[in-house]
């Protein structure tokens, strides 16, 4: 009788233990036993990521049941209630849960919307979305270049911020900055670069939508300004699924477009970098990303009809309850506490970048649709 005592004290401890980890606390990881670890492939994998998960799964969970009570949008229900846990993503058990969650979850649940998208409503769109992506990239990129040296700062930052804002925010400014050359700012800029795309982008996830309604912009032109401005996917898809299924179906459409472009800029930066003789470094080769290449297939698949309706139903329900939890994770990481220490200069460059890809598409978008 002692024995099973001790053995429930036990369990109740290590229960205790594993909560408090979920409030930030920092202990250390559990020894786990030869014996315990041989039940099930991926058991260390799953201690380490549950935490942090299960706070962004309830998170999605509360804000489902608030948007079907109260008639809001639930990926701006996750996207607050994320923020107010921020404290979550600064120390303790939760951090790598929060990161899987915001990053292998996200991708996971864009790379399932390509069930619900077909090869006849992207060819539909007509060759306006691709000609603006290239051209807001293009422009945004040179054009941070050149306000970076007027404003005093080092054009490499003007280069990285333009990529971070016009290709896909924090993915995009960690590749550039892998490339680029390496001085003492370097590791700074990037971190600067991050922070300021990470907020700018969440800002424009909620207002965005509202700047649609208000221009009075269909559902494909929403999409496509949308697809074509906000820096992160999670924000695009965030933003598009607010407004209606279409719209999130265009604009993610246009945002991996947008995506696709960071092989060729990354690449044409390490060259330009090389060109530039001693003093520059590379960093890691680009690849393709995988949830892309899963996208594609998930669109090419069912263009030819071989998804049935339920899987595709079944797909969809998934991809959006994994979208909601990636956008908790996502506000979880938010922090405008760094955002207001930042020197002033690189924010309002990046805040002009903002503006000025916001422009050329809407201007596309306007008159050219």
């Amino acid at each position: 009788m002692n024995s099973d005592l001790d053995t429930d004290t036990a369990a109740a401890r290590a229960l205790f233990q594993s909560l408090e980890g979920m409030e930030g606390l920092s202990r250390p990881e559990p020894a786990v036993s030869a014996k315990a670890g041989a039940r099930f492939p991926g058991q260390a994998a799953l201690i380490k990521l549950y935490p942090g998960v299960l706070v962004a799964v309830t998170i999605a969970l509360a804000s489902q049941w608030l948007a079907q009570h109260y008639g809001a949008p639930v990926m701006l229900f996750a996207l607050l209630f994320g923020m107010t846990f921020h404290f979550l993503h600064q120390e303790g058990r939760c951090i790598p849960g929060i990161e899987f969650s915001s990053k292998a979850v996200l991708r996971f649940g864009v790379a399932l919307l390509g069930a619900r998208i077909t090869a006849s409503q992207i060819l539909g769109l007509g060759l306006t979305p691709i000609v603006t992506v290239i051209v807001g990239i293009g422009s945004t990129i040179a054009l941070g270049a050149f306000l970076a040296r007027r404003m005093g700062l080092r054009s490499s930052f003007g280069v990285l911020s333009g990529g971070a804002v016009g290709i896909c925010g924090a993915s995009a400014a960690l590749a550039i900055a892998s490339v680029l050359p390496r001085g003492k700012d370097a590791e700074r800029d990037t971190i600067l670069a991050v922070v300021t795309v990470t907020a700018l982008s969440t800002i424009a996830m909620i207002t965005y939508p509202l700047l649609t309604a208000a221009l009075h912009l269909d559902h494909t032109r929403a999409g496509i300004f949308l697809g074509g401005t906000i820096h992160d996917v999670a924000q695009v898809v965030g933003a598009g699924y607010m407004i209606s299924p279409h719209t999130g179906d265009v604009a993610t459409y246009v945002k991996l477009l947008r995506v696709t472009m960071l092989l060729p800029v990354v690449f044409t930066i390490a060259f330009v970098v090389a060109r530039m003789g001693p003093g520059a470094s590379g960093g890691a080769k680009a690849t393709v990303p995988l949830f892309l290449l899963g996208f594609a297939a998930l669109v090419i698949v069912n263009s030819l009809g071989w998804l049935a309706k339920p899987v595709t139903d079944a797909a969809n329900e998934i991809s959006r309850w994994c979208l909601v939890t990636a956008i908790a994770g996502l506000g979880m990481k938010t922090s405008f506490k760094d955002l207001m220490t930042a020197g002033w200069r690189p924010v309002a460059l990046m805040v002009f970048e903002t503006v000025w890809i916001a422009g050329v598409v809407l201007v596309a978008v306007e008159f050219f649709t």
